[in-house]
């Protein structure tokens, strides 16, 4: 393993994704509603005054089956003036900790020594642990353990600084980060016990199955996962909240900010898969607003 999770925890790189990661972890949350022949997390977006820019569907992870770039994506990438993430970079690890005391105090003996187990297999110190938003643990908690400190996303961006690309964020840290601030301590406990009651086992089948519907660029099956496991994982309730809070209302600003970037130049925008598609997605967005789109193959 390269790097600790307490290093990628103060890496900036690791934190502008994190969000993304629970958005993984919840399965792409939103249902995919494009059609099969336009089967595709990669589009060409071309504005009405004809400038070219592409939409980018990521998955947060280090995975090398997504960290490998096809010739298409880069060549696009190399095309535009401006790349376009997420979180704008270089965040304040403070985001992600409690104010104040630690989470020990809000769990059972029995939960306790699991979060122990997992930390250590996160090779994280516990007492760092204690102190961190129970949603970041439920996100470090539900995905293996990463091999590397960057995740797609983060890959794209260190590539088009490479290129002297400008990068930008969509969303500012404390709008990123603040979404989950939205969800009380005892909700996000919930969404950790609902973590700790999966097994390894159960996990990596999960994601081995996202893996391959986001490979294939299948919608319709990334649907289905959702409401398979991630239905079934909090309560309804809580569930709503979530796609709420962290898919519909921030697509909207999201399609806002990225629509005027890309009518100002040629923009290369990377999101989590989960913000292109639906009905409120920025692939709805753009057309809307006049933009012709063309899926491309990421492979």
């Amino acid at each position: 393993m390269s790097g600790t999770t307490m290093y990628r925890f103060a890496n900036p790189s690791f934190l502008g994704s994190i969000v993304g990661r629970w958005l993984l972890a919840m399965l792409l949350i939103a249902p995919l509603y494009v059609q099969a022949a336009d089967k595709s997390l990669f589009w060409k977006a071309e504005s009405p005054s004809g400038v070219t820019s592409y939409l980018f569907g990521t998955m947060h992870t280090d995975d090398n089956r997504v960290t490998e770039f096809s010739p298409q994506v880069l060549n696009a990438l190399n095309s535009v003036e401006t790349f376009m993430m997420e979180v704008s970079p270089g965040q304040d690890p403070k985001l992600l900790m409690l104010p104040e005391g630690n989470i020990a105090t809000l769990m059972t003996n029995e939960e306790f020594e699991q979060v122990r187990e997992l930390a250590d297999f996160h090779v994280m110190h516990l007492g760092a642990a204690m102190q961190m938003k129970p949603w970041l643990l439920a996100v470090i908690f539900d995905l293996p353990k990463p091999q590397t400190p960057f995740a797609q996303d983060n890959l794209l961006m260190t590539k088009s600084e490479d290129l002297s690309k400008q990068v930008v964020g969509i969303e500012t840290a404390q709008e990123h980060f603040g979404v989950m601030d939205s969800f009380s301590l005892d909700e996000q406990m919930v969404m950790l016990r609902a973590v700790l009651k999966r097994t390894p086992e159960q996990k990596e089948k999960d994601f081995e199955k996202l893996m391959s519907a986001y490979l294939k660029g299948d919608a319709e099956q990334i649907a289905n996962l959702d409401a398979q496991i991630t239905g079934g994982m909090l309560p309804a309730s809580l569930w709503e909240k979530m796609r709420a809070k962290l898919l519909d209302e921030r697509n909207v600003v999201m399609a806002e900010r990225t629509i005027a970037k890309a009518n100002q130049g040629a923009t290369f925008v990377a999101v989590g898969a989960s913000h292109l598609a639906g009905n409120s997605g920025l692939i709805s967005a753009f057309k809307q607003a006049g933009f012709k789109l063309t899926p491309l193959k990421m492979r």
